[in-house]
């Protein structure tokens, strides 16, 4: 009959998972990244592209005095933003902070399987091979008989049940 786990240990069994950790990881990823991508369009890409479409349809933003181009007045009148690598690039470092994180607790919950591994690792093997108790040569556990001095090993069995009686 299979044995019921309790509520703790069945969660406990789902996060230790790897495909879960995999998940986990990937959407959190996959959120911070979605900010890079969503600031470099909007802070740098957009207003010049902008930009660019003013002065190639020939609007012509000169300011009267010195008869320079006014990027003021040009995007005031294009409702161009200024184009902000600021925030650009703190969206690449909000990134990088939180990849650091996720590595910092994917590391930590890595370590933790390893030991709890080790410790089930742990539990000693059966024996698969004995020595010869007449010529002391390493042989498989199963064989009656030794194939190198080629002695009986079949009394030892029944001495050493006899002695367990």
């Amino acid at each position: 009959m299979a044995e019921k786990k309790g509520l703790i240990a069945e969660f406990k069994e789902f996060i230790s998972r790897g495909n879960v950790m995999d998940l986990a990881v990937g959407v959190i990823i996959g959120g911070a990244f979605n900010a890079i991508v969503t600031s470099l369009s909007n802070d740098v890409i957009m207003p010049a592209i902008q930009l660019l479409i003013g002065t190639v349809s020939g609007s012509k933003f000169v300011n009267p005095e010195t008869g320079e181009p006014d990027f003021e007045m040009m995007t005031k009148v294009l409702n161009v933003g200024t184009i902000k690598f600021g925030a650009f690039i703190a969206a690449i470092i909000n990134f990088l902070i939180m990849a650091i994180i996720i590595f910092m607790i994917v590391k930590a919950v890595n370590k933790l399987t390893d030991i709890t591994k080790k410790k089930q690792e742990e539990v000693p093997e059966e024996p698969t091979t004995k020595e010869c108790p007449f010529c002391f040569s390493e042989i498989s556990v199963k064989a009656t008989k030794c194939p190198h001095c080629t002695s009986l090993l079949e009394e030892e069995k029944k001495i050493k049940v006899e002695k367990k009686k």
